[in-house]
């Protein structure tokens, strides 16, 4: 029998493009999306999701301009701690949603907003809402963390340690009185120098009340050695010499009423850093080298060196006040824990200027309770070509010993 020369003249067409094209898979565990391989993995999945979907245009732009990798790893479940269900479910009936201020009343622990429509106008308003209240930190949380500040032309060129201790007044699920005090403080913050000395000291003391009001705000000014207050527009200011405003601490740090709106763009999937270690080599100390989780030794020397897996999160989109440094801030809220993963700030002419990215882990504190912090985070200035990038250093949370009452401004005085 004589073959069929027409049908295998297109089968052969066929294994042809389909060589030249490649053919749409499954990625396994362990496959790195870079700048030589993304045109090709776009086109595959990863649990499921689009490449192509998972990655957002920032972070797509890093992959093919800056030399950012993702290291892919499958999911592992995450959850809030079941005390948040038993808190949400006694008091989120007493939460208050003002559609005309966009200001909430009433909020004691867990989520104040536990189901939100998409078809709600106000969604975006709420997810904020629930990340600002309800974002599992813990009681109080106690980082020592290591700045280092990097230049994407040459590299590690400085390194800064700060004490980040937050102790949350309200959401306090150890079993004890979920509110401490009369309920019109939510947080107290220390965000303070420790190293080198001739920063020692210098910092900020930050009340942030459960109220329509600024903050109040007291820094050490070491040039005058005295601690002096600050006025109420310190939420927007810059941060030290860290590349960043106030407003990016855990990427979105404001009180969502002071943004003139909040709006949910949608949901979608994203590649995230859920089960981060970051480590220091001690042996290597004083060199770019002791960063294990930075790619300090590659161009532009910020990129983290972690392993992502696929989340579900909210796009939300606020538009700040006209005094604010930027014109709008995108950040990526994850929908079934209230973190946030990503922001995107963009300048007055609506072009990016900086990215932060945060990855987390799950930590059982020392009440028992299992939080879900950030343990590194990566703030770029692309106009700068600079980045700053947190790596803790150690982290206690949920303290069962802490000392609340020695814990005010005057704690400035006793680091300097």
């Amino acid at each position: 029998m004589k073959p069929n020369t027409h049908l295998t003249a297109v089968a052969g067409l066929l294994v042809t493009l389909f060589s030249s094209i490649g053919i749409a898979g499954e990625l396994p565990a362990g496959t790195v999306i870079s700048k030589e391989n993304i045109d090709k993995v776009k086109a595959d999945t990863f649990e499921g999701h689009s490449v192509a979907a998972l990655l957002t245009d920032k972070i797509e732009m890093q992959i093919r301009n800056w030399g950012l990798k993702m290291k892919l790893t499958n999911s592992r479940p995450l959850a809030l701690d079941p005390s948040v269900d038993v808190a949400t479910k006694k008091y989120s009936d007493r939460v208050k949603f003002d559609t005309a201020t966009r200001e909430v009343t009433g909020y004691v622990a867990g989520l104040p907003f536990p189901d939100i429509s998409d078809k709600d106008p106000n969604a975006g308003d709420k997810v904020m809402w629930n990340f600002y209240y309800a974002a599992p930190q813990g009681n109080q949380i106690n980082y020592r963390v290591a700045w280092v500040l990097i230049d994407g032309n040459k590299g590690v060129d400085q390194v800064q340690d700060y004490a980040f201790v937050r102790l949350w007044k309200k959401n306090r699920l150890d079993g004890g009185e979920p509110v401490l005090g009369d309920g019109s403080v939510l947080t107290e913050t220390l965000y303070a120098a420790v190293a080198p000395e001739d920063i020692k000291g210098t910092g900020t003391f930050t009340v942030r009340y459960d109220q329509s009001r600024f903050e109040d705000q007291w820094a050490y000014i070491k040039s005058a050695r005295r601690i002096r207050r600050l006025s109420g527009s310190a939420w927007m200011d810059p941060v030290g010499g860290l590349g960043m405003l106030n407003d990016e601490i855990y990427v979105w740090n404001a009180r969502p009423s002071l943004y003139k709106q909040t709006k949910l763009i949608g949901k979608r999937w994203i590649l995230v850093s859920t089960n981060t270690n970051p480590k220091v080599d001690a042996s290597k100390k004083g060199t770019p080298a002791e960063w294990t989780s930075i790619n300090t030794g590659v161009a532009p020397y910020w990129n983290p060196l972690l392993e992502y897996q696929p989340r579900e999160v909210y796009v939300i989109e606020g538009t700040p006040p006209a005094e604010h440094p930027y014109s709008k801030k995108i950040v990526y809220v994850d929908t079934k824990v209230p973190v946030v993963y990503m922001g995107e700030m963009y300048d007055k002419k609506g072009e990016i200027w900086r990215h932060v990215q945060f990855d987390f882990r799950q930590q059982k504190g020392e009440d028992g309770v299992t939080y879900y912090p950030p343990v590194q985070g990566t703030h770029i200035d692309f106009k700068e070509k600079r980045a700053s990038v947190f790596v803790a250093r150690s982290l206690k949370i949920g303290e069962k010993n802490f000392d609340m009452k020695g814990f005010g401004p005057e704690m400035l005085e006793r680091i300097r």
